[in-house]
């Protein structure tokens, strides 16, 4: 009998995640014994950061208490109505619906799913997080991407998205604070891609997962507060700011008038509903994560601070490499000013040094440029340690490939 393999969905065929991909190349060169320096996965529970005890807390009550069945399909209230006040907070008005999703990627991905039909697309930032050009793959969506400006320290170019719209746009992907490059968008910048948003009748998915990560004193502005009639879904969670990623507890927050979003909201719900909750006992941590003591917090921004100023200082200090100061998050994505692929190099250097980084290419950036995104969620030591890796190795990398530095 003829074996017959089973043919898989064309839809998967552009499904690429960067991120994890590239740990495929580095469990090879770890059974070799060498010592890896992981600068890849955005997982403070790797390194010297925990969730807030009170946080952890609550979710075991919860356990105890036998929440641990279906909750509603949005979430149980105290949770709904804590983000709420959190989103007031942060001057969010109109606001039509919130809902409690297995991390905020599903959310996402919900609102995608119901926004979007084959051959539409969606404006997604670039660099960006490549959660979204793999969803939009899988509901066969064409690609869009829109510039960020490095030389403008990553902000949005309004005059690409601009450009970028056409008959079969949806919405406007904002990534902000950003992954990968730590930006933190001006307000007059989110300012214009609220009234392109509004002139096009396109939604703004807002996701903000790192809001609360933010150096220098930055300031971060939602998006949706201001304009209480653009419509709007603001995404968080509580996996980067409270450190508890494995939790996989985000939302959505969609904003807006009401007659303009009631069709859609609903079709949102449909899927929600079908896909019965989110986690259950993990949502009681959500109040007193929000509404509960911040010292947690404001100890991993006093290390996450030294850092992200430490990636930058050895980063800069190499010739043929600059790095952006990242105002938000804890990723750095530096240029590599080199003729020769970002993917090319990033695999060498993992094979010689050890050093796991990501190549540019996953996230997206100007055609000609090369980048690699490095995660400082590493204690000092061990980010010491990689970038004088990187420094040694880029020398070496250049003389034996015959790489031209371009800067």
């Amino acid at each position: 009998m003829t074996l017959i393999k089973i043919k898989p969905a064309s839809r998967t065929e552009n499904i690429k995640y960067a991120v994890r991909d590239i740990v495929a190349l580095a469990n090879e060169v770890a059974k070799t014994g060498k010592e890896m320096l992981y600068l890849n996965i955005g997982d403070p529970n790797k390194f010297d950061f925990a969730p807030p005890a009170h946080l952890v807390e609550a979710t075991y009550k919860a356990m105890l208490d036998n929440n641990n069945g279906y909750s509603p399909s949005s979430g149980i209230k105290e949770a709904v109505d804590a983000i709420e006040r959190d989103a007031v907070k942060k001057g969010i008005s109109n606001i039509q619906d919130i809902f409690v999703t297995t991390g905020a990627s599903e959310a996402i991905e919900i609102c995608l799913s119901a926004l979007v039909e084959d051959g539409e697309n969606v404006l997604t930032p670039s660099p960006g997080y490549p959660l979204y050009t793999a969803v939009a793959a899988k509901l066969q969506a064409i690609e869009n991407p829109y510039y960020l400006d490095e030389e403008n320290g990553w902000q949005p170019d309004i005059e690409d998205i601009k450009k970028k719209i056409n008959p079969k746009t949806k919405a406007i992907i904002l990534i902000n604070p950003n992954n990968p490059t730590g930006s933190n968008c001006k307000t007059e910048i989110l300012k214009g891609i609220l009234d392109l948003a509004v002139e096009h009748n396109l939604v703004v998915f807002a996701d903000e997962i790192y809001d609360k990560l933010m150096f220098d004193k930055n300031k971060h502005v939602s998006i949706a507060s201001l304009n209480p009639d653009a419509p709007v879904i603001t995404f968080g969670g509580l996996s980067k700011n409270y450190i508890v990623p494995g939790f996989r507890i985000g939302w959505g927050i969609m904003s807006g008038k009401a007659e303009q979003l009631n069709d859609y909201m609903e079709a949102i719900n449909k899927i929600l509903r079908a896909r019965l909750s989110a986690n259950h006992p993990e949502q009681y941590g959500i109040k007193p994560a929000l509404e509960g003591p911040q010292d947690n917090l404001e100890a991993a921004l006093v290390k996450l601070h030294r850092r992200r100023d430490m990636t930058v200082e050895m980063l800069n200090a190499v010739h043929g490499i600059s790095c952006v100061k990242p105002e938000g998050a804890f990723y750095a994505y530096p240029q590599l000013h080199i003729d020769k692929d970002d993917s090319h190099f990033i695999t060498e250097l993992i094979k010689a040094t050890g050093v796991v980084v990501v190549p540019g290419s996953g996230f997206g950036q100007k055609p000609g440029t090369q980048h690699f995104r490095a995660v400082f969620l590493p204690q000092e030591e061990i980010l010491e340690k990689a970038y004088k890796a990187i420094g040694e190795f880029f020398g070496r990398y250049c003389e034996e490939h015959n790489v031209t530095i371009t800067q």
